[in-house]
């Protein structure tokens, strides 16, 4: 699956959202349970690769600011969120995380002192949900997954995360991410 055919899928999983009004992730699984197996696994290693993508530490800061701390797993939720807000939000986090201080949801939960804008645990989870869908087999997903990827030759990469710092240090974060800085943690000095 392509790159664009993958933000096809989540742009039209979102629409789908907004004009039934359910759940972004139920819309998701909604939409690729009427896709064969081997386009779900498309998705789905399409998912992972532009997920990985994130994972940096200026984004992880980023969700640090945001969700009032982050953990490894809340991380991932995070990452699964910002794909959730489409792609011209996952494009701008990607070349500039601090760029979410600008998005509505993130402004709304900072001013209402809440730290879920933007996690979105679920969304990690829509194609192994289309599979059972499908099946009606809970692990219908992680059997064909493990098929999958098998027939696959990919090699473990070292993922680059950049620059580690310190999400505590409130100057560092100011510096680094001076408009979530200011939206999460007030003025700096």
């Amino acid at each position: 699956m392509n790159i664009d055919r993958f933000w096809d899928i989540i742009e039209s999983a979102r629409s789908s959202a907004d004009v039934g009004g359910v759940p972004f992730d139920e819309a998701l699984v909604g939409l690729l349970a009427d896709y064969p197996p081997q386009e779900i696994l498309e998705y789905a290693e399409r998912f992972d690769e532009v997920h990985d993508a994130l994972y940096r530490w200026d984004v992880w800061a980023a969700a640090y600011l945001i969700g009032g701390g982050c953990s490894d797993d809340s991380f991932m939720d995070f990452r699964a969120g910002v794909i959730a807000l489409g792609r011209h939000w996952y494009e701008q986090t990607a070349l500039d995380p601090d760029s979410l201080a600008e998005h509505p949801a993130v402004i709304k939960a900072a001013s209402a002192h809440r730290d879920e804008a933007v996690f979105y645990e679920d969304v990690n989870y829509a194609a192994s949900g289309a599979f059972e869908r499908l099946s009606g087999n809970p692990d219908a997903f992680y059997q064909a997954w493990a098929e999958y990827r098998s027939a696959d030759e990919h090699d473990s990469i070292a993922v680059d995360m950049g620059e580690d710092f310190d999400f505590d240090d409130t100057d560092e974060m100011h510096q680094r991410l001076p408009r979530l800085a200011r939206l999460h943690l007030g003025a700096g000095d």
